[in-house]
């Protein structure tokens, strides 16, 4: 090799990791926790060897005979049946002027959804941009959930984040929704990339497993364990993923963030519950990463563990993140629903859930 062409080459390299450290300071990556929500951090049990733990030993690709080629080429390439191969219907309800003497549910698809009761406005991981990715070309929404978008939603009380993942936590939605939320309750670290995106502090508040905050007299909020992780680039687990027990008006609601399976539900269910109502994580599954998403059949025994009355399926119908074919995970779980003799709830994006009162419950997905 001639010294012209290992200069062509050292330059060559020098522009790539230039260009590769550019784009990962791009503002949508978020910030690592700093300064005293970074001492707060350290001074948690769930914190050891500088990253946030889970409950049981937990590897993120559980499979270690599995080929990160072969997955990274079902990702770039896409496998057949991961996106449905006609638009999902969708109902638009207007949710500025929405009827909530009890509390109702309106889900967006994947795992955004309101909550509206008495008047009180709650909106859930929100991811309105089309994407669940940093760029905008990559894992985008299935034709006919794009539906909704902030200028949709009413002001809202609670900003709840379950973590940073951007399935779960979208720069873009953030950003315009800023002067519409009153106070954003997320997972602790979470509220790291908040601050960092304009949302004033005193706004933001964070929680650990088990913290709880009394919004007021008839409604609180409770963090509970999850089994997953978190990032936005190569460093994982620097905040925190939760659950939440959401009490309200006489109410008692579980949100499930997104967890494999653990013995955690089990002690969530003997310890709050029982539950009027859970919207539990159902899709994005594998084998290969089976610890930090939950199987279908396992989302049927979570609505056991938990002893909830009914109880709804989200992180599903929006976003291929996996490989089974888009529709496996409402197709399963149903069958194990009825073998567990459950009840759930199965509305149509935009389709009011009302508790008490309205649980719909056909099968939309059939025939797309």
């Amino acid at each position: 090799m001639t010294r012209r062409t290992m200069l062509k080459l050292v330059i060559s390299l020098i522009a790539v990791v230039g260009g590769a450290y550019l784009f990962l300071q791009q503002k949508f990556f978020g910030r690592y926790p700093s300064g005293s929500r970074l001492e707060r951090i350290k001074k948690s049990p769930n914190f050891r060897d500088g990253i946030f733990q889970n409950l049981s030993p937990t590897e993120v690709m559980s499979n270690k005979d599995s080929s990160m080629v072969d997955t990274l080429r079902k990702f770039i390439f896409g496998v057949e049946g991961v996106k449905p191969s006609k638009p999902l219907p969708s109902v638009k309800t207007d949710l500025k002027n929405l009827p909530s003497d009890t509390p109702t549910i309106v889900w967006f698809g994947h795992s955004s959804y309101f909550i509206k009761s008495r008047g009180i406005n709650i909106l859930v991981d929100p991811v309105f941009s089309g994407s669940a990715s940093p760029v905008s070309f990559m894992i985008k929404a299935f034709e006919g959930t794009n539906t909704y978008g902030v200028d949709d939603m009413p002001e809202i009380d609670m900003l709840i984040l379950s973590h940073d993942h951007y399935d779960h936590l979208d720069y873009e939605t953030i950003m315009r929704l800023i002067p519409k939320v009153k106070k954003s309750y997320v997972a602790l670290g979470v509220g790291e990339h908040l601050e960092y995106w304009g949302v004033k502090p005193e706004n933001i508040i964070e929680f650990d497993w088990y913290d709880s905050h009394q919004i007021s007299s008839d409604i609180t909020l409770t963090a509970t364990p999850a089994r997953h992780f978190s990032g936005r680039s190569f460093t994982r687990a620097k905040a925190l993923w939760v659950s939440f027990v959401f009490e309200i008006h006489e109410y008692k609601i579980f949100l499930g963030g997104d967890s494999g399976y653990d013995t955690h539900f089990k002690s969530i269910g003997s310890t709050y519950g029982p539950f009027d109502f859970a919207l539990l994580e159902n899709g994005q599954y594998n084998l290969d990463w089976h610890y930090i998403h939950s199987l279908p059949e396992e989302t049927a025994q979570i609505a056991e563990d938990l002893n909830v009355k009914i109880f709804m399926p989200v992180h599903w119908a929006k976003f291929p993140l996996a490989f089974h074919t888009w529709d496996d995970p409402i197709i399963r779980l149903q069958k194990s629903v009825k073998e567990k003799n459950l009840k759930m709830t199965t509305p149509m994006i935009g389709e009011p859930v009302v508790l008490d009162k309205i649980y719909p419950d056909t099968a939309w997905w059939e025939n797309l």
